[in-house]
Protein backbone atom coordinates (compact mmCIF):
# COMPACT_ATOMS: atom_id res chain seq x y z
CA UNK A 1 0.00 0.00 0.00
CA UNK A 2 1.17 3.50 -0.86
CA UNK A 3 2.65 4.50 3.13
CA UNK A 4 2.72 8.16 2.67
CA UNK A 5 -0.90 8.38 1.61
CA UNK A 6 -1.67 6.14 4.29
CA UNK A 7 -0.18 8.30 7.37
CA UNK A 8 -1.29 11.43 5.17
CA UNK A 9 -5.03 10.05 5.38
CA UNK A 10 -4.69 9.11 8.74
CA UNK A 11 -3.21 12.42 9.58
CA UNK A 12 -6.53 13.55 7.83
CA UNK A 13 -8.58 11.03 9.66
CA UNK A 14 -7.01 12.72 13.03
CA UNK A 15 -8.02 16.18 12.35
CA UNK A 16 -11.58 15.18 11.71
CA UNK A 17 -11.69 13.61 15.33
CA UNK A 18 -11.86 9.81 14.11
CA UNK A 19 -9.54 7.29 16.10
CA UNK A 20 -8.79 3.75 15.88
CA UNK A 21 -11.02 1.28 13.79
CA UNK A 22 -12.83 4.49 12.57
CA UNK A 23 -9.24 6.43 11.45
CA UNK A 24 -8.45 3.12 9.69
CA UNK A 25 -11.61 3.09 8.13
CA UNK A 26 -11.33 6.09 6.62
CA UNK A 27 -8.27 5.32 5.26
CA UNK A 28 -8.29 2.64 3.56
CA UNK A 29 -12.03 3.39 2.32
CA UNK A 30 -10.17 6.36 0.72
CA UNK A 31 -7.31 4.63 -0.69
CA UNK A 32 -10.48 1.84 -1.85
CA UNK A 33 -12.07 5.00 -3.80
CA UNK A 34 -8.99 6.43 -5.32
CA UNK A 35 -8.37 3.37 -6.99
CA UNK A 36 -4.43 2.69 -4.91
CA UNK A 37 -6.28 -0.34 -3.39
CA UNK A 38 -8.40 -3.41 -4.26
CA UNK A 39 -9.86 -4.58 -0.55
CA UNK A 40 -6.90 -5.60 1.14
CA UNK A 41 -4.65 -5.45 -1.48
CA UNK A 42 -2.37 -2.82 -3.90
CA UNK A 43 -3.08 -2.01 -7.10
CA UNK A 44 -0.91 -0.98 -9.67
CA UNK A 45 -2.47 2.69 -9.74
CA UNK A 46 -0.89 2.46 -6.11
CA UNK A 47 2.53 0.98 -6.92
CA UNK A 48 2.63 3.68 -9.35
CA UNK A 49 1.65 6.41 -6.67
CA UNK A 50 3.97 4.93 -4.44
CA UNK A 51 7.23 5.32 -7.34
CA UNK A 52 6.00 8.75 -8.47
CA UNK A 53 6.22 10.05 -4.73
CA UNK A 54 9.32 8.37 -3.59
CA UNK A 55 10.92 10.04 -6.69
CA UNK A 56 9.20 13.20 -6.16
CA UNK A 57 10.41 13.39 -2.65
CA UNK A 58 13.85 13.01 -3.74
CA UNK A 59 14.14 15.92 -6.52
CA UNK A 60 12.52 18.13 -3.82
CA UNK A 61 9.07 18.38 -6.50
CA UNK A 62 5.85 17.91 -3.78
CA UNK A 63 3.54 18.23 -5.11
CA UNK A 64 -0.51 17.82 -4.15
CA UNK A 65 -1.98 14.04 -4.63
CA UNK A 66 -3.99 14.60 -7.19
CA UNK A 67 -0.67 15.10 -9.25
CA UNK A 68 0.60 11.58 -8.05
CA UNK A 69 -2.93 9.98 -9.76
Amino acid sequence: MPAFLEAKLKQSAEKKGFSGKRADKYAYGAMNNLGAMRGSKETAKGKRMERKHKAQAHTGEMKKLSDLA
